[in-house]
C-alpha cells in the first residue's frame, strides 16, 4: 500500500507538471548529479526572496528554468560538467548576490556592472587626491584646491572607528562641501555602512523596511520592519555634501546610498547603482557545494525595491575627453553642485 501511494504521488506531481511545465523530483535523493541540480532547484525556489520580482522585471520563469537546465543533467557528467550547468542555472537570476562555490570554482554575474561604463579611474583620482591625502581607517581624505573636502570609501568590509571618523570629518571641518566617493565599492559590512551615514543626519531618519522570508512559497513574506538611521554621538557633517556612485556600487553600499539619499543636505551624482540589497542566506547541496543569496529584501521608504539599483539625482558619466585631460567628469560635477554653480 505504501509503495503503491508513492507511485500515485509520483504520478500526481509528474501530471501537475504538465499543466506548469516542468516535473520536479521531490523524491532524489543521494549525492548524483540529479540530486544535486533538483537540490539546488528547490533551494532557490524555497528560500530566493526576488523570484516574483524578478518574474516581472524581465519574466524570469523559474519553472520554466528547472525544465529547461534539467535536459542538460546526465548520469556519467563530471563534476565540472555538472558545475558549469548549475552556474549557468543560478546566473539565470541575473543577481551578483547569488554565488555557487565548490572546489572547482565560485560561480558570479557580472553582467549586472559589465555592460555599463565603468565611471571611475584610480589614476585620475589620484591627481585630485594629491600628495597631501590621509588613509584612516578604510577611508581616504583630502582637501581639493576648490576647498571641497573629499572622501574615498572603496569597501564596508573593514570596520571605520569613530574615532577615526571623528579625526576625517573634523579635519575637513574648514571645507564648503563634503563629496564622498562610493564608487567601485561592492559592500561588506551593513553596520559599517550605516556608522558612516550616521554622520550625516542630526534626527532620527526612517530610511526604508526590511522583510525576510517565512515558507516555501515565493511570497511568503514577513510583515516589513522599518530601518532608522540615528545620529551619530560623534562629530556630524552639517553642510551639503555629494555621494558619486556607479554600477559597482553595490550591496551595502547600495544600502548606504539608500540612507544618504534620504537627507535633505545630500546630493546623489554619478551612475545607477548596483543594487544587490538583502541579508544573505546560505545552504549547501549533497555534493558539499555552498549556494549563497539574499534572503531579506529592502525597501526604500516609499516602499520600492532597491534591488535593481537607486538611481542618482543628477545623471552623469565620465566623458572621453575630460578623461583625456586627466579630468573626472562626476567630481566636477560634484563639486559644481557643492559650490552652486550647477
Amino acid at each position: 500500500m505504501k509503495q503503491h501511494s508513492f507511485f500515485i504521488k509520483i504520478i500526481t506531481i509528474c501530471f501537475a507538471s504538465l499543466l506548469f511545465g516542468s516535473c520536479i523530483r521531490e523524491d532524489i535523493a543521494g549525492n548524483s548529479p540529479e540530486a544535486n541540480f533538483e537540490s539546488l532547484w528547490k533551494i532557490i525556489d524555497e528560500q530566493y526572496c526576488f523570484l516574483d520580482y524578478k518574474h516581472e522585471g524581465y519574466g524570469l520563469d523559474w519553472d520554466e528554468v528547472h525544465t529547461r537546465y534539467a535536459q542538460r543533467i546526465t548520469p556519467d557528467m563530471t563534476w565540472e560538467n555538472l558545475y558549469e550547468v548549475l552556474s549557468d542555472m543560478v546566473n539565470e537570476l541575473r543577481d551578483g548576490h547569488v554565488n555557487l562555490s565548490s572546489s572547482i570554482g565560485t560561480s558570479q554575474y557580472r553582467a549586472w556592472f559589465d555592460a555599463f561604463p565603468h565611471n571611475f579611474s584610480d589614476s585620475i583620482q589620484s591627481i585630485y587626491l594629491g600628495k597631501d591625502y590621509v588613509n584612516s581607517s578604510g577611508l581616504t581624505y583630502s582637501i581639493l584646491e576648490n576647498n571641497i573636502g573629499y572622501i574615498y570609501c572603496g569597501s564596508f568590509s573593514s570596520g571605520i572607528g569613530d574615532g577615526n571618523l571623528d579625526q576625517t570629518l573634523n579635519a575637513l571641518a574648514v571645507c564648503d562641501g563634503l563629496i564622498i566617493d562610493v564608487r567601485d565599492n561592492g559592500g561588506g559590512n551593513l553596520t559599517t555602512a550605516q556608522k558612516l551615514a550616521s554622520r550625516f543626519t542630526n534626527e532620527r531618519v526612517l530610511v526604508g523596511y526590511m522583510y525576510h522570508k517565512t515558507g516555501p512559497e515565493h511570497n511568503d513574506f514577513s510583515e516589513p520592519k522599518p530601518v532608522y538611521i540615528d545620529p551619530s554621538n560623534g562629530i556630524r557633517w552639517q553642510k551639503k555634501a555629494v555621494v558619486l556612485t556607479n554600477r559597482r556600487s553595490y550591496s551595502a553600499t547600495n544600502d548606504f546610498v539608500n540612507s544618504m539619499n534620504q537627507f535633505p543636505n545630500v546630493t546623489l551624482v554619478g551612475d545607477k547603482t548596483g543594487g544587490g540589497s538583502g541579508l544573505p542566506f546560505s545552504s549547501e547541496i549533497p555534493c558539499g557545494w555552498s549556494i549563497r543569496f539574499s534572503a531579506s529584501p529592502m525597501l526604500d521608504p516609499a516602499m520600492n525595491q532597491l534591488e535593481f539599483g537607486i538611481d542618482p539625482d543628477i545623471k552623469v558619466d565620465m566623458t572621453s575627453e575630460d578623461i583625456a585631460r586627466g579630468k573626472d567628469t562626476m567630481i566636477e560635477t560634484a563639486c559644481k553642485v557643492l559650490k552652486n554653480l550647477d
